[in-house]
């Protein structure tokens, strides 16, 4: 493949969706593109805007959270096997309130819990806090959905 065909290609591909530098690498690495070539199309993806790394991040984050129901870990290391840059991604998540998390985690616990049957509140809150973990979820995040809103958990109150 040419370095024109490539250039054509990748910005057809990053019109439709959004991508992070890495993902536009690996497609070139695997095209079998030269370095410098690789270098002079990452320049043009970028100064035309094809290429946001902080945009990517936005959307990614916000994406992860709502429709995966993910947590701040999970995101994170999401974005770090796509070796976003943490300076890139830290202030993005960092502006995620907890208010958000916990609109997500609530009704994660919710159906979790009714799905948990005659077992001890003990033994139901740690089945609870791994499955919170293994979403991503922080301990404090975990702790102030369990401590405070056991009534929307356990009552089965609407979120």
């Amino acid at each position: 493949m040419t370095e024109k065909e490539a250039l054509l290609k990748l910005t057809a591909v990053c019109s439709q969706a959004e991508h992070c530098t890495y993902e536009m690498l690996e497609k070139m690495r695997r095209w079998d593109i030269a370095d410098d070539a690789q270098a002079r199309i990452m320049e043009y993806l970028v100064k035309e805007k094809f290429v946001d790394d902080e945009r990517y991040c936005r959307f990614f984050v916000r994406d992860k959270i709502r429709y995966n129901k993910w947590g701040r870990r999970k995101v994170e290391q999401a974005l770090m096997q796509k070796r976003m840059d943490r300076t890139t991604y830290e202030p993005v998540l960092d502006e995620v309130d907890d208010a958000t998390y916990l609109n997500v985690l609530i009704p994660l616990l919710k159906n979790k819990r009714r799905q948990l049957k005659a077992m001890s509140d003990y033994e139901a809150n740690g089945r609870l806090i791994r499955f919170a973990l293994s979403r991503g979820f922080t301990m404090d995040i975990i702790r102030q959905c369990l401590d405070h809103a056991d009534e929307y958990i356990e009552d089965g109150a609407e979120d």
